[in-house]
């Protein structure tokens, strides 16, 4: 199993959340389920941290108001899906075991593992810059894997059940269908094993992107001026990117934590205009269904978007 030390304060948070689970008379369990555990408890907290932060703006500075609001539990549901479950599962075992196996066949062929994250910490002393280093890398791998799901007909289908929310709040950042979560994973291993991305980092990217995507998807007029919302994503240049008029491949602002990317390569549009959001193309069960029926229509809508393009 890794190393905690592979993350700046790794051992600490590590060692405490031990003394919490002897302190539970839990200190016998495996290693593995500790680990399981204490990956869990990190997305309950950032779950918590994202309602403590985005409830207050979405409540004292709304962008929109509804008459009648729609059930959010679906919504609630992909979230503690997402973020407790999935989350420890596949960020941190999968990934750990998906980078051993590369090593080792690396290693099994004469050939070094990939090293730019663990190299940039030596060069500048610090863990924490090899992370920030390898979180960069994997934000401009995100934002091309996001535009690309807007490029392919079957992609944007399993898409669609994202952009379909009609009232958008901080809790639709994790509204995705199961086979894109998949897809993104699979997408950000491959770039985190290719820089050398220690095990015990990744997770932690995740969790950054999260926190930044649940802010970004809150349903509120705040911003972070011209200068801030050109160093993170803001909630109206996100919400441009949810508009309806732009539903598609005609869609902008794809960035996850940066918009650099899209100020890059001319994918940026940083008006405040955009308010309302949706898919008109998508099924309204995609806004109003259970999970079930959403993931169905999403099956649905990449087979048919599939023979269209």
């Amino acid at each position: 199993m890794t190393d905690p030390a592979t993350f700046p304060g790794g051992p600490t948070g590590v060692a405490a959340f031990d003394l919490l689970l002897k302190a539970a008379g839990w200190a016998a369990w495996p290693q593995a389920a500790k680990l399981w555990l204490f990956f869990a408890a990190c997305g309950v907290a950032q779950i918590g941290i994202s309602y403590l932060i985005c409830t207050p703006l979405e409540k004292r500075w709304p962008l929109l108001t509804w008459p009648v609001r729609q059930p959010m539990a679906s919504d609630i549901t992909y979230t503690f899906i997402v973020r407790i479950v999935l989350f420890p599962l596949v960020a941190f075992f999968e990934y750990d075991f998906f980078r051993s196996l590369a090593d080792t066949a690396l290693h099994a062929h004469g050939l070094p593992a990939p090293s730019l994250v663990p190299a940039v910490s030596r060069f500048a002393g610090s863990p924490l810059a090899g992370f920030f280093a390898g979180f960069i890398v994997l934000d401009c791998a995100d934002y091309w894997r996001h535009l690309l799901s807007h490029r392919f007909g079957w992609w944007y289908g399993l898409h669609t059940l994202h952009h379909a929310e009609v009232q958008m709040t901080f809790w639709s950042d994790d509204r995705s269908h199961l086979a894109e979560d998949i897809i993104t994973y699979v997408w950000l291993f491959v770039v985190a094993i290719a820089i050398g991305m220690p095990s015990m980092q990744f997770p932690f990217v995740i969790l950054g992107f999260r926190l930044v995507g649940s802010l970004a998807h809150a349903n509120t007029r705040i911003g972070y001026g011209w200068l801030g919302e050109r160093l993170v994503i803001a909630p109206p240049f996100h919400r441009a990117h949810h508009c309806p008029e732009v539903a598609g491949r005609r869609s902008c602002n794809f960035g996850t934590v940066f918009p650099w990317w899209d100020m890059l390569f001319r994918t940026a549009n940083f008006t405040r205009a955009a308010r309302d959001t949706g898919d008109p193309g998508a099924d309204p069960i995609f806004a109003t269904g259970t999970w079930w029926q959403q993931h169905a229509a999403g099956l649905r809508r990449m087979v048919q978007l599939a023979r269209l393009r």
